[in-house]
């Protein structure tokens, strides 16, 4: 039940911060959850983490970049997201280097050693701790998610997300541990055990993750965690699948379906090495007519009505291996047997003739021939574009006053062949994409398929009515979601508890 009086939003709640024993334990979805409670409860609520390594972002209303993640937790919060919410924000580029995104926009290329040396660290914890500081003197609670493991303690003196950035907010923090891949025990008390005494004096509850089978088999096991850690368990949360909130670790793509299924619209996506924005897919996911896997297996696309290459942050090298291990020959074959094929952002410059690197930003590979889909040529380069986009596709949707809405990220310059005709219409008349026919096309708009309009003409070729639309609202599905995961925070940890420790004062 929501706790919501009148001097409730009044009340000045300290920052509460997530950080988990490892990564991946779910710290991002219970953010998103308390965030969406604290809106419920009649506070405003912001996100924030320090610094997020992630090929899923975003772009803000005012045309910055952020984490994906914090993306989301601002949408549960109900505000519009900022880049202040993430500063920092780490796009790995190849196993050894990353683009350094500051405050939405891109700053540097650096190596895992150049980033995390002690010379210069300063710089980016100060960015961090002006971020919060502006979020802070505007929204209350501020909502904090740590990075990885707590206790890395090899990273301690240039650590800026975790700890360290607990003891500069004041934030009460609640460690989060993931009971589904074992080892709770242990990873709860080695994590705390590990920290300085300053840092354990901010640890001021537990929460279990992903709990499979009868809670009440573990109370004794929780028991026995409050004894050893000295610090309570606020709550155990039940392994949930009826719930559906976007994610931004490529860690989730692993349990996606990867094979067509009979009695579907099968949409298959082509799993990319680099590939970013696979969120893009998630509205799809939700949509019963169709069937959507990811592959990167060339006789999985034979079964396929739709492709999809998707978003990269290494085309080039993304393209070489599409030739290498088959799938763009595969590519090329569906679409002369007349299956559709869609290309986003990186995807849509593969389709093209030719992809270019002039000045090395991807590497050493100069240039090298794409699909040849697409009558386009992509140059590789100059500033990055970022931005939310409300646009037209008077190609696949004949209805004017139909508005579309998604975003761009992306480096680089398409140009179309002479008689080539683009995809889509922007506000002020200029274009984007290429539009070959209804069944071959390409578009740098992340977030295109979340509009039901185009997805209603994609699948209508393949569906036994082709008058059949689409019911499906993803912007409505999205907030019944958020509130299905308070509720379900809610039932299973003590709120009541967590109010008091933000509102008490060491």
């Amino acid at each position: 039940m929501a706790i919501s009086s009148q001097s409730n939003h009044r009340k000045k709640l300290n920052p509460l911060m997530f950080v988990g024993t490892g990564s991946d334990v779910g710290k991002s979805v219970v953010a998103a959850a308390f965030c969406r409670i604290f809106r419920q409860d009649g506070y405003r609520p912001a996100p924030f983490k320090a610094q997020n390594m992630s090929l899923n972002s975003y772009a803000t209303p005012d045309g910055l970049e952020l984490g994906r993640a914090q993306a989301v937790q601002a949408e549960a919060a109900g505000i519009p997201c900022e880049a202040d919410m993430n500063p920092i924000l780490l796009k790995p580029q190849s196993d050894h280097t990353s683009q350094v995104v500051l405050l939405g926009r891109p700053d540097s290329n650096q190596s895992a050693g150049s980033y995390f040396r002690k010379e210069g660290r300063d710089r980016f914890r100060n960015v961090a701790h002006e971020a919060f500081n502006r979020l802070a003197s505007r929204f209350n609670p501020i909502v904090m998610e740590g990075a990885g493991s707590v206790s890395e303690i090899n990273l301690r003196e240039v650590d800026i997300v975790n700890m360290p950035m607990a003891l500069y907010a004041h934030a009460n923090v609640i460690l989060v541990a993931d009971i589904d891949r074992g080892g709770v025990f242990a990873s709860i008390y080695g994590s705390i055990m590990l920290m300085t005494p300053e840092e354990r004096s901010h640890i001021k509850g537990i929460i279990i993750n992903k709990f499979r089978g009868d809670i009440s088999l573990f109370e004794s096991g929780a028991k026995m965690i409050e004894q050893l850690c000295g610090i309570p368990v606020l709550g155990i949360l039940p392994y949930f699948h009826d719930i559906h909130i976007e994610e931004e670790d490529s860690v989730s793509l692993q349990v996606k379906s990867r094979q067509a299924v009979k009695g579907k619209v099968n949409v298959a996506v082509v799993l990319l090495r680099h590939m970013s924005n696979f969120t893009d897919f998630d509205a799809l996911e939700q949509d019963s007519r169709l069937h959507l896997y990811y592959t990167n297996n060339p006789a999985d696309l034979e079964d396929a009505n739709i492709i999809i290459v998707p978003g990269s942050k290494s085309t080039i090298d993304d393209l070489c291996l599409l030739r290498q291990n088959g799938m763009a020959k595969a590519v090329v074959e569906a679409r002369k047997r007349g299956v559709t094929v869609l290309g986003i952002c990186g995807g849509y410059q593969i389709l093209g003739k030719e992809v270019r690197d002039p000045n090395h930003v991807e590497g050493e590979i100069e240039r090298l021939p794409g699909l040849g889909l697409l009558p386009v040529v992509t140059v590789i380069g100059g500033e990055k574009t970022t931005r939310q986009v409300t646009f037209q596709c008077p190609t696949l949707v004949k209805d004017e006053n139909v508005k579309l809405r998604g975003y761009e990220i992306h480096m680089g310059t398409t140009t179309l062949d002479d008689n080539a005709q683009s995809m889509n219409l922007f506000n002020n008349q200029t274009t984007d994409g290429c539009f070959v026919d209804d069944r071959c096309m390409g578009t740098y708009i992340h977030g295109i398929l979340d509009n039901a309009p185009i997805v209603d003409v994609l699948l209508s070729p393949y569906l036994k009515d082709a008058q059949e639309q689409s019911v499906f609202d993803y912007e409505t599905y999205k907030n019944q979601q958020y509130d299905l995961l308070a509720d379900h925070v809610r039932q299973h940890v003590d709120m009541e508890r967590i109010y008091h420790i933000l509102t008490t004062s060491d």
